[in-house]
């Protein structure tokens, strides 16, 4: 299997992990404070963006090691939007739903990445 990838296709998939990812930070923020909240003002389910600021940085900065680990961090998130999306109605349906397609493309953009920027093997 070939090594030599386009480094447009690893720029691209670069871009897409880390704005996906950004996304999902801002989506389970407004979800929580604002759009949908659990309760009226805002809930303690806020705190379920802080995971995703751990790998944040090393993300931005291209740490290989990072991206392996966050694809597992990420299937938390695709959980959750799962159970929300099929036990909630309305709004957070459709935010939930929004999680679920971000933490998707987060981690298909994250395994391709990983994938495309292996060492060669001797």
């Amino acid at each position: 299997m070939p090594t030599d990838y386009p480094r447009d296709a690893v720029r691209w998939l670069y871009f897409t992990a880390c704005g996906s990812l950004i996304a999902l930070i801002f989506l389970c923020l407004a979800w929580e404070l604002r759009l949908a909240p659990i309760h009226a003002g805002g809930s303690w389910l806020v705190l379920k963006c802080i995971p995703l600021l751990a790998p944040l940085f090393g993300i931005l900065n291209g740490r290989r090691y990072t991206y392996q680990w966050a694809t597992l961090l990420i299937l938390l998130y695709f959980i959750e939007g799962v159970v929300r999306a099929t036990s909630e109605s309305g709004a957070a349906r459709w935010l939930a739903i929004g999680e679920i397609l971000l933490a998707l493309l987060f981690f298909c953009a994250s395994i391709a990445y990983i994938r495309r920027t292996r060492p060669p093997a001797e």
